[in-house]
């Protein structure tokens, strides 16, 4: 490659610092550091860097006005956080949402899934928009076949949308009403706005007349959505358009700023910037939607272009460690991209780079609670910053290792104290750690324990950080089916380098792999990355000869788009390569996977650009463990991404080191485990390729510090970079003894290993429930059948699965034998409700014949017979008539699946009147098949613990996890009692709510202030009811661990030992422990949400939230359809509550709009928050929901709901939520008060109108207060990626 003819930089603009990497004409390369924010000093912090390179290679930067002079300039690429710190800080331009009638709240509802399953105190990030215009214009799928409205008598018109689906255009535009509208907005100052209309992704003519009228009046941003991203689902695509309204304002503002300080504005240069997919693209073309990543995805860049397939032939897993947060990637060939993401709150449609955000950095918070050490996820972020910092902060990760001697203070920057010119303080480092190691010890001793020193303390937090950084290194790879061992680790970013070994060593991974940049690798993937054009449009396509024809047509076309764009910023053809994706989906299902084709065009199933479905099978195999051969395979999206390949200068190897010793600058002591070691110093720039350094060593770097830890080996490559091999390092001998700090890290593997079950049970289960609504929920138990983890939390599970274990190792005895494997469902047996199937497997070792431990799966099954498909009947007076129900069956017995008897037992329900049998058996057996292999996974995980550590090691804090959980659940009830004692006098605490059909649901709680324990009775609580509202006894624990575990407020290890402290006393036959026969399946949605709301009123926590799942089920004989709708949530001690949001013992996502219009024939006419029915109060309580729906043919319609007669109490003088009220709507005008439980046929054009309950207000109302109380100092980080997608959507059940 011809050397540059001007300077070309590239630049990595952080929240914290700039990096540069640049290069000169010369061929000489330059690179700098410096603060992305110091208004003292310069106003841009990278055209100061280009300034003072400039400066200094030329001797004149400036042209004859004072501007840096941009003739000297080849090229300047760029990747910016702004848009993320815009995103996070909620800094964008001031903009509003244009959306259909009805639906002015969608986006703040969203999926109604809230974010922490046990805050309390629900925090749901802000909307964007500032004003929301509602429009009076509608289109909807056709639906020919199905629907039963008589179209000529509405005037509907007819039209077809660009995927070629027929639509039915229900209301037109008013033109002039949008006029008026939008000119009010422009009137208040808003100069952007986002337009989201409902099918808009397959019909756009109403947004684009809206985008005119925008225009016209001089709206300086519209956003339409088909445009930004024309993907179905108006809720993802209306946070992408709003996102797109909101930050490509602000980044314009940004890049005028950066490019004002230039010659001519940089008029003519060629200027790059990052996008979150991982190219380049021109500044008048970089936009909101497209910049969230732009930071981060440079670094991926950075590795991916570097170490892959360079000094090893294994995958590699990005680390990229940095101050709050740690990322973490995967690069195997080709760049990593998921097609929606959720960033600070806003989910967002547009591909992006798969990088998984993780809350531990350098400066994650230390704390030791309850005998656990903890690291983050609180962050001290840059100010205060650590102790060190001489700021006053708190003690983090960053001051672990400069107290264990791993940074040197003489080699970092002085850049401390109020003059900006000290270096770190090791004293304020030291006092705080004496003063937290003294606490440790005194609780130390309470037991006997052994004392701990200082260092031995540094190292527990450091040895707990990295555990935690692996766990969603495990899941990211385990998700895809691959192994952690099996890759390299590349680390980068300031503190990666301090870890690195250590991590490498807890994942089992034999190479660590950093670049001579590795502390601005993200700098220089910007100057290796390649220029990228992407387009995309909707289809509806089935993927089939008859479509290849019109697939390829749009793949020319869209191919040609690209490149035109790509010639247009001056790419030759040659450098222009396009790569065409279809987003498929098989007939049924919602997961969709984005495949580019394998091979030629010439096997049956491949059009002109290649084979798309053996692409989707054999990824889907390799994802999900199966395919469903049977099925039509649907093109969702249509996409090409054309890529302009940037010319990379070749790197020139410097002279060979071979055979001789690199220089050693000086020799410190640094702490490892067992002691201080004699650690040699490296100056990076003074070792040559080919020398070998053995730790224990620390190689500094202008940039980062690397620490070769002992045991392991550094080698120089032939171009300067660093590879370590990792040995296997001076293991601590772990013994039964308590030790808090392979406490916390056995937590954090005996929990990996329940989430690694979780992700081999979605991957093989062939049903919606369970792989894509991931209703299901994974365990480990120890001998005596207590649980010791379980992942996800679903509330409703929570503890319950414990019972089921107990109760078989009851009836069983001690004829269990290897290869059994036993199912469940059963109240009497631990069930909650009989679609709950249990699979419980014992484990057995060596000569025990006992078993020493259990491993079990719960999973919903879509159907188990019974009355009514989906098995959850609103009417059933009987358990049989809910479905099979097994107490204790052998599944598998010693190794052969019992599948006659198990197909006989699913069909028994069809023998009780007016029931069927299972009416989906094939999808029964897979899903019990994949349980069986979940906890196969379960079993080989736990079996690699103890090869390592030993049966006993393992039992041992198995038995240690469960303490630790009772400890603090003791701590936190004595100081409830002590409370209690000092408000009423008595630690005596007593609550009553009553059901809607008047049973009383009855609590005193007797609290023991000495050893913190409780006796919650359940006495006086009502008889069993007729019908299903009756709650199985596990429903009530699982409750009660639900409360516990949110009024202890922060992580708990949730197991057997959260309840050991509680004595339980429920009453035989009563409404909370129900007979044989009794019908429970309202119990497990609706009795458990009233179970919550009498235990915090007798703690007296918070108000009542709604108290309600809001179940509704439609449809017919051939097709079902099932929600959950939100509600208000209870205010409480210096919070308001939230609306729209589920609570509680439920959190499942509603689908969205236009899904349920497209596959069933019902229209969502309103969707939006029920002003004021938040009970008043010093915090007002939050607000239910109204949700309508039009009905486009005959449905028998039932609604099972709670709170229609009482209403959500208030607490400590606040009023109470409005209650809930169900109407139906007749065509003829007649409206219908429908009760809390009904079921009845409704017919075309019918509306039924949902009104949810809303939250109780908090403190007396004359006292009103209108914000939250003000949470600490310290930043929250806010996670992303997809294992945090797939965590969320777990405790969205």
């Amino acid at each position: 490659m011809s050397p540059p003819k001007g300077f070309q930089f590239a630049i990595d603009r952080g929240g914290t610092f700039t990096d540069v990497f640049a290069r000169c004409p010369n061929g000489k390369i330059r690179v700098m550091k410096l603060l992305s924010v110091d208004p003292q000093n310069y106003d841009d912090a990278p055209r100061e860097a280009i300034r003072r390179i400039l400066q200094e290679e030329t001797g004149n930067a400036l042209d004859k006005n004072g501007k840096v002079n941009s003739s000297l300039i080849e090229s300047i690429r760029m990747g910016t956080t702004v848009a993320t710190n815009a995103l996070l800080e909620r800094k964008g331009a001031k903009m509003a949402l244009v959306i259909n009638k009805g639906f002015k709240d969608l986006l703040y509802i969203g999926n109604q899934a809230r974010p922490h399953i046990f805050q309390l105190d629900i925090k749901r990030p802000g909307v964007l928009y500032k004003d929301v215009v509602e429009v009076d214009c509608r289109v909807i799928p056709a639906l020919e076949d199905r629907c039963q409205i008589d179209k000529s008598k509405a005037k509907w018109k007819e039209v077809v949308g660009t995927t070629g689906q027929n639509l039915l255009v229900t209301k037109d535009l008013d033109e002039e009403e949008v006029r008026r509208d939008l000119k009010k907005l422009r009137e208040k100052g808003i100069e952007s706005i986002a337009v989201v209309l409902a099918h808009s992704y397959t019909y756009h003519e109403h947004e684009i007349r809206i985008g005119k009228i925008a225009t016209d009046l001089g709206f300086k941003q519209v956003s339409l959505s088909h445009s930004v991203m024309s993907m179905i689902r108006i809720v993802p695509r209306g946070f992408t358009a709003s996102a797109d309204a909101y930050l490509t304002p602000h980044i314009k503002d940004y890049v005028k700023g950066f490019s004002s300080g230039f010659t001519d504005g940089l008029k003519g240069s060629n200027v790059l910037f990052m996008q979150s997919d991982g190219g380049l693209t021109p500044m008048d073309l970089f936009n909101g939607s497209r910049a969230i990543l732009s930071g981060p995805a440079g670094g991926v860049v950075g590795y991916a272009f570097t170490s892959y397939e360079k000094d090893t032939s294994l995958p590699v897993i990005g680390f990229d460690m940095g101050g709050t947060s740690t990322d973490v990637s995967r690069y195997a060939g080709s760049l990593e991209h998921v097609h929606e993401a959720t960033t600070a709150g806003v989910t967002i449609q547009a591909p992006q780079l798969d990088i998984n955000t993780v809350a531990a950095g350098g400066g994650s918070m230390l704390f030791f609670r309850s005998g656990l050490f903890v690291a983050g996820p609180e962050s001290a972020g840059a100010d205060p910053g650590p102790a060190c910092y001489r700021k006053g902060g708190p003690l983090t990760v960053t001051d672990a290792n400069l107290l264990l001697g791993r940074l040197l203070p003489e080699y970092f920057p002085k850049i401390f104290g109020p003059t900006e010119n000290e270096p770190l303080d090791k004293d304020a480092t030291i006092s705080k750690f004496k003063k937290l190691t003294d606490e440790i010890n005194s609780f130390l001793k309470q037991d006997g324990g052994k004392e701990m020193t200082m260092e031995e303390v540094a190292m527990g937090f450091i040895d707990v950080a990295n555990e935690a950084m692996c766990r969603p290194i495990r899941a990211l790879t385990t998700a895809r089916g691959h192994d952690a061992r099996a890759h390299a680790l590349a680390s980068f970013g300031g503190a990666g380098g301090q870890h690195a070994c250590s991590v490498a060593r807890h994942l089992g991974i034999g190479t660590v792999l950093l670049h001579k940049y590795a502390g601005i690798l993200s700098a220089y993937g910007m100057a290796l990355a390649h220029v990228v054009h992407e387009a995309q449009r909707p289809s509806a396509a089935v993927y089939c000869p008859q479509s290849f024809e019109q697939l390829d047509m749009e793949l020319d076309i869209l191919a040609a788009v690209c490149r035109d764009k790509l010639r247009a910023q001056g790419f030759s053809d040659s450098q222009i390569t396009v790569e065409p994706y279809l987003h498929l989906r098989y007939a049924g299902t919602d997961c969709a996977l984005m495949v580019s084709p394998v091979g030629s065009g010439d096997s049956p199933t491949a059009c002109r650009h290649g084979d798309f479905y053996t692409a989707f099978v054999n990824r889907y195999k390799n994802e999900f463990g199966f395919t469903l051969a049977d099925r039509d395979v649907l093109v969702d999206d249509i996409r090409v991404r054309g890529i302009g390949r940037s010319e990379v200068a070749s790197e020139v190897a410097p002279p060979s080191g071979k055979g001789t010793k690199p220089t050693i600058e000086k020799t410190v002591q640094v702490y490892f485990e067992g002691g201080y070691k004699d650690t040699a110093i490296y100056q990076l720039e003074k070792l040559l390729p080919e020398q070998e350094i053995s730790g224990p060593a620390i190689i500094m770097d202008k940039l980062s510090t690397i620490l070769v830890e002992p045991g392991c080996t550094a080698n120089i490559t032939k171009y300067g970079d660093v590879k370590i091999t990792v040995g296997s390092g001076e293991g601590r001998a772990v013994t039964t003894e308590l030790d808090s700090i392979q406490l916390s890290i056995f937590s954090h593997r005996f929990m990996s290993i329940a989430e690694q079950m979780g992700r081999v049970l979605q991957r093989t289960s062939i049903s919606v429930n369970i792989k894509e609504r991931l209703d299901f929920s994974c365990a480990l138990f120890g001998p005596d059948g207590g649980l010791v983890s379980n992942a996800p939390h679903i509330p409703v599970h929570l503890g319950a699965m414990q019972e089921t274990v107990q109760y078989q190792m009851k009836v069983r005895g001690d004829s269990l034998k290897p290869g059994d494997v036993l199912l469940a469902n059963h109240p009497k047996a631990g069930g909650s409700h009989l679609p709950d199937l249990t699979v419980i497997t014992p484990v057995f070792h060596k000569s025990n014949t006992k078993p020493i431990f259990f491993v079990a799966s719960r999973g919903h099954h879509a159907d188990i017979g019974g009355l009514t498909p989906g098995s959850m009947p609103p009417h059933s007076t009987s358990l049989a008539q809910e479905g099979a129900a097994f107490k204790s069956m052998l599944l598998v017995d010693g190794g052969k699946f019992n599948e006659e008897e198990l197909v006989e037992e699913l069909m028994k329900p069809g023998k009780e009147p007016g029931c069927s049998g299972t009416r989906n058996l094939a999808d029964n057996l897979s899903d019990l098949k994949a349980q069986v292999a979940a906890n196969q996974r379960g079993i080989q995980l736990v079996s690699e613990l103890i090869d390592h550590y030993s049966l006993i090691v393992v039992q041992a804090y198995m038995a240690h996890i469960q303490k630790n959980a009772e400890l603090a659940v003791r701590d936190m009830l004595k100081e409830i009692a002590k409370n209690a004692i000092s408000k009423t006098g008595s630690a005596v605490l007593k609550a009553t709510e009553y059901m809607d059909n008047g049973t009383p649901i009855v609590l005193t709680i007797t609290l023991d202030k000495d050893n913190g324990s409780a006796v919650c009775d359940f006495t006086g609580t009502g008889v069993e009811v007729w019908g299903n509202l009756n709650a199985p006894r596990a429903i009530t624990l699982s409750a009660l661990i639900y409360c516990l575990r949110c009024m202890v407020g922060h992580d708990v290890p949730l197991n057997q030992g959260c309840l050991n402290p509680v004595q339980v006393i429920i009453p035989p036959g009563s409404l909370l422990d129900p007979s044989e026969v009794a019908a429970v399946v309202g119990g497990n949605v609706l009795t458990s949400q009233r179970i919550v709301d009498v235990v915090l009123r007798a703690f007296q926590v918070c108000a009542a939230s709604q108290g309600c799942m809001n179940n509704l089920t439609l449809g017919e004989t051939s097709w079902g359809y099932y929600e959950t709708v939100a509600g208000g949530s209870g205010a409480g001690p210096g919070w308001c509550g939230v609306g729209g949001v589920h609570t509680h013992m439920t959190n499942t996502r509603i689908t969205d709009v236009e899904i349920v219009e497209t596959r069933y024939p019902i229209l969502v006419t309103r969707f939006s928050l029920r002003e004021g029915s938040g009970g008043r109060g010093q915090w007002n309580g939050g607000d239910g929901v109204t949700r309508e729906l039009v009905f486009r043919r005959t449905v028998q319609l039932s609604v099972l709901t709670e709170r229609r007669a009482f209403q959500p109490y208030g607490m400590n003088g606040g009023e109470a939520g409005s209650r809930g009220l169900n109407l139906l709507q007749r065509t003829d005008g007649r409206l219908i008060n429908l009760g809390g439980k009904a079921s009845v046929e409704a017919y075309p054009g019918d509306k039924y109108i949902m009104n949810s309950p809303g939250g109780g207000g908090y403190g007396p109302v004359d006292k009103q207060s209108d914000t939250d109380k003000l949470t600490g100092q310290f930043s929250q980080f806010m996670e992303r990626g997809s294992v945090y997608e797939y965590r969320s959507a777990q405790e969205s059940v």
